[in-house]
């Protein structure tokens, strides 16, 4: 092999070893459980993978991402099972990102590629892989008559079981959570936002008045009893009881928050900013993430009120904030009935002057837009 050719060669190795390496590290970040935690749920899950299997399968298929990676700069059967393993991983993920697509167009989301690191679309990670094949065809024509078709076996599965067991230490699998796992911590009842209530003035009545005993009538009653149903939607159960006991009465707002998420920290000023603007607004409650739960007293602070919480473990947490969502999720609930659902930094992302005018809208205006009231 020439000169010219060895540079090509070895910069194809080493783009492709570093694409693979990058994928692996950041499904990865920011912490190994939590993201491995988050990349199940989002993508194992909607592929029909079950709490018992994708545990072990999510840290084999990155374990395997950090093996090639390493492979691909070794000489040990680079032909024979390095370059064609790593082509066949990258169609395989072709095939699976081609069918996200033309289920949901493809333009929006995150395939999960590089975790949270890197946030890809389906059609740009298919063009990144598509190009890897390529590449890699391209290295495979080069080695045709070359010997790198044989060597060292143990070479191959030493690294790749090191991989895959090394991913099994750095993020152990824990037993399967609770659906209602929450911290030992009791939380507050009644949150901090102080809001001043004009005290009442005691007025005097006229004893003639004062001695006159009102009489209401039976029909009079059982009519403001049906004026007052009419006008709220019927209770129904939000699934949140477990949680906090009164959400299903009344106009409540419920939170899904992770503590250091700065989206997640900025919608919580919002709304505090709101409750000292409206006093009136509905009681509000969180429910935590169990990711850098010790950030929950700084998260407070920066949202300048303490309110009622929970804190949920990571797979649970995210069951409740739905598939393919992400947070922060701010659910508007009146009578446990799922009014206005916020969630992410996307089109579906918190609007307080929204919330403000669906908040003071009348029930018949809310089932105007709402079928399901």
């Amino acid at each position: 092999m020439n000169a010219n050719k060895n540079y090509i060669t070895w910069a194809i190795r080493i783009v492709v070893a570093l694409l693979f390496l990058l994928s692996a590290v950041a499904k990865l970040y920011p912490s190994p459980y939590f993201a491995i935690s988050t990349f199940e749920v989002k993508q194992l899950y909607s592929l029909g993978f079950s709490e018992q299997v994708a545990p072990y399968f999510s840290r084999i298929l990155i374990g395997i991402e950090f093996a090639l990676g390493f492979l691909l700069l070794q000489k040990n059967y680079l032909k024979t099972i390095i370059i064609p393993a790593t082509i066949l991983l990258l169609v395989v993920f072709v095939g699976h990102l081609s069918y996200v697509t033309f289920l949901t167009g493809g333009n929006s989301g995150n395939c999960g590629c590089f975790g949270e690191l890197l946030p890809m679309t389906p059609i740009e990670a298919i063009i990144k892989n598509i190009v890897a094949i390529g590449l890699l065809g391209y290295l495979y024509k080069i080695y045709e008559n070359l010997s790198f078709s044989k060597g060292n076996f143990w070479v191959l599965t030493t690294v790749l079981l090191g991989c895959i067991l090394g991913l099994f230490m750095l993020a152990p699998i824990q037993p399967v959570a609770s659906k209602y796992s929450v911290s030992p911590i009791e939380p507050t009842e009644i949150d901090s936002v102080s809001i001043e209530v004009p005290t009442k003035k005691t007025v005097t009545l006229d004893s003639t008045i004062a001695a006159i005993k009102p009489t209401v009538k039976a029909k009079d009653s059982v009519t403001k009893v049906e004026e007052k149903t009419q006008n709220e939607p019927k209770k129904v159960k939000s699934g949140f009881k477990s949680y906090f006991s009164h959400i299903d009465q009344g106009k409540k707002i419920m939170c899904l928050f992770v503590p250091g998420c700065e989206h997640c920290r900025a919608a919580a000023k919002e709304l505090t900013a709101m409750r000292l603007k409206n006093p009136s607004m509905p009681p509000l409650s969180v429910i935590f993430m169990n990711e850098e739960a010790d950030l929950i007293p700084d998260f407070f602070k920066e949202a300048g009120a303490t309110y009622p919480y929970k804190i949920v473990e990571i797979i649970p947490f995210w069951k409740i904030l739905g598939m393919g969502k992400d947070t922060p999720g701010i659910k508007y609930l009146w009578n446990g009935n799922d009014i206005k659902f916020y969630y992410g930094i996307g089109d579906q992302k918190f609007n307080g002057e929204e919330l403000t005018t669906i908040i003071n809208q009348s029930y018949e205006e809310l089932k105007k837009h709402n079928k399901n009231l």
